[in-house]
């Protein structure tokens, strides 16, 4: 049963729905479905589609992911960096306009929807974090302007090509700003400022919503399509209705690598809004039940002729400060747009390109989050590089081929500190048994003739080279007696056979240099590789449980650099390594006192 509950969680909070919750709901419900009418249509045409896509995309798929979700408050549906995507990568593909766009889109959400059921049910819900928060953050900021200037010309009223490029997009609107239609231009004015003044004043009022209905109000009263205002025509009033698209091989391939940017992207936005609101409801998000259920709203969404969904900020926001308790406020939502599909898109007619225009230019303004880049460089500034290059990429080189450059810088960014570990030379703290990093802690001092230095990385090929370099040239830095080097491995938690094979290396080299290399606080792991690569006999009685035990070890003469060398270092047991009582376990514990007299486990810190 608690699979089954994990699968379909509506099963966990819909038999204890209580009847205080409906209150919350329904007014979340018809707060955001008020909003969700008009931004579906916005987001459609931003798409290339038809506004009804963009409504059966806020119907079934909303009630399916309600079902199958563990987010009790995310609002799920078009958003706009899907929509761009969306329309990149079919308008190279098929003709806008023709049934054949349309069944590429619903094509491209049920190769979402598949994507996202095999990564959940796989629990390969960590593939995902490839794409890391700095990446995300340029990365949408940079759509968020593609998107806003791609919605220019609804504003002032100009025809553009399609282009590929943004540089590309503005030169476009520069061309062609002679063609402006002054009523058009107006119109869209007013709108944005409405939108602005409203969500600033009065948040919770469906701002999207005052502004259609006041928008088709002015075109019909003083006929404005007679002075040049484009309009979305009819939008029929048929509900969606279940249909395969066409599976075509070539198309299939061509759409694949967006799929998954779809699908990378559309689960960390959604993840993220939904983890703030779980938090602050105290339920649990299960982020490969979520791959599933944004899955399962995919593939219906591509069954019943939509076109890819995810979750929402915006929506999200206000469905949870509008008091959703479950989803079934969700279920309220998509009930308000099924209601508008069958009874009200006739009014719809005459809305206005302009007003959908200037709804989504307001949506992606909040996209541009200057306050998180800030943060993030006050936090960490290196992570700005990562940053950059995806806010760079994506501008200069498109929507899809810019996120692929920016993940692939941010995985070299994360290579380069790998191969560049941080290292701290460790010094004793009088009166304790600590060894703390001398830089940062004033009151630590060296261990005469004895080096201390912690490496805080695992030991793989990526830094390899660069360690054994580090090591050797703190064994190069012992002079006086007792000529010893401890390796502080409490920073080290694995170790790959570059690694070890490595650290071989290093043991003959130091014992050339007459230094006695010593291991200490060697974690579980490591230790098994040690003992798999043959390490740990060579060692013998080197290895100490703390940099405090091993200090103690060397000052009493115990494993120095004649015994290294009798060790047999240079020639490594070849028979099939087995398990050992470890001297690191119990070994070596001296009376509390001075430097290498305590039986307390030493861990050092930065």
């Amino acid at each position: 049963m608690a699979d089954l509950r994990q699968l379909l969680p509506i099963l966990s909070w819909g038999p204890g729905y209580r009847r205080e919750d409906i209150r919350g709901d329904l007014a979340a419900g018809l707060t955001v479905g008020a909003m969700l009418v008009p931004q579906a249509m916005a987001y459609a045409l931003l798409a290339g589609l038809p506004p009804e896509v963009g409504l059966y995309a806020a119907t079934i798929p909303v009630i399916i992911y309600a079902l199958f979700g563990t987010s009790r408050q995310l609002a799920v549906g078009p958003v706009a960096i899907v929509s761009l995507l969306t329309a990149s990568a079919l308008a190279p593909l098929v003709d806008e306009g023709t049934a054949g766009y349309l069944s590429a889109a619903a094509l491209l959400a049920l190769m979402v929807g598949v994507i996202h059921i095999v990564l959940g049910l796989g629990r390969l819900g960590f593939l995902v974090n490839f794409l890391s928060h700095s990446v995300l953050v340029g990365f949408t900021a940079a759509a968020a302007i593609i998107i806003g200037f791609s919605q220019v010309k609804h504003l002032f009223g100009i025809s553009t090509e399609r282009k590929d490029h943004f540089y590309e997009t503005v030169l476009e609107v520069g061309r062609n700003l002679g063609d402006t239609n002054a009523t058009t231009l107006a119109l869209g004015a007013v709108a944005l400022t409405a939108l602005f003044l409203l969500k600033k004043y009065a948040p919770l009022v469906p701002s999207a919503l005052l502004v259609v209905v006041g928008s088709i109000l002015a075109v019909e009263l003083f006929d404005l399509q007679s002075r040049g205002v484009g309009v979305v025509g009819d939008i029929p009033d048929d509900l969606p209705a279940f249909g395969l698209p066409d599976f075509d091989g070539s198309l299939i391939g061509s759409l694949v690598g967006t799929a998954f940017v779809i699908t990378i992207v559309g689960f960390m936005e959604s993840v993220a809004v939904a983890k703030v609101y779980a938090r602050r409801n105290r339920y649990e998000l299960v982020p490969n039940s979520e791959l599933v259920g944004l899955g399962a709203a995919n593939v219906a969404s591509g069954l019943f002729g939509g076109y890819p969904v995810t979750g929402g900020f915006s929506r999200t926001a206000v469905n949870a400060t509008a008091g959703a308790r479950t989803p079934f406020a969700s279920i309220i939502t998509a009930g308000v747009v099924l209601l508008t599909l069958a009874f009200l898109t006739p009014l719809f007619s005459s809305l206005p390109n302009a007003a959908l225009g200037a709804i989504i230019i307001m949506a992606v303004i909040g996209l541009v989050d200057v306050r998180e880049m800030r943060h993030i460089a006050r936090v960490k500034r290196s992570d700005l590089i990562a940053l950059g290059v995806a806010f760079v990429a994506t501008l200069v080189l498109g929507i899809e081929l810019g996120i692929l450059v920016a993940v692939v810088a941010s995985m070299l960014v994360v290579f380069a500190r790998m191969s560049m570990p941080h290292s701290a030379v460790l010094g004793h703290v009088d009166g304790t048994t600590s060894y703390r990093n001398v830089e940062r802690f004033p009151e630590a001092h060296t261990v005469h003739g004895i080096r201390i230095v912690r490496i805080d990385a695992a030991l793989s090929f990526v830094n390899a080279t660069n360690v054994k370099k580090l090591v050797i040239e703190h064994a190069d830095a012992v002079s006086d007696a007792p000529r010893a080097l401890i390796l502080d491995a409490s920073g080290i938690n694995d170790m790959d056979a570059t690694g070890a094979e490595m650290l071989h290396e290093v043991f003959i080299e130091v014992a050339d240099r007459n230094v006695a290399l010593h291991l200490a606080d060697v974690k579980g792991p490591v230790r098994d590789v040690l003992h798999n690569a043959g390490l740990w006999q060579e060692l013998g009685d080197r290895v100490h449980t703390s940099t405090n035990d091993a200090v103690a070890a060397i000052r009493r003469g115990a494993g120095g650099p004649l015994d290294q060398r009798r060790s047999g270092i240079d020639e490594r047991p070849t028979s099939e390594p087995t398990k050992h009582t470890d001297p690191a376990d119990g070994t070596n514990q001296q009376p509390l006192g001075e430097p290498g007299g305590a039986t307390e486990e030493t861990h050092a810190h930065v």
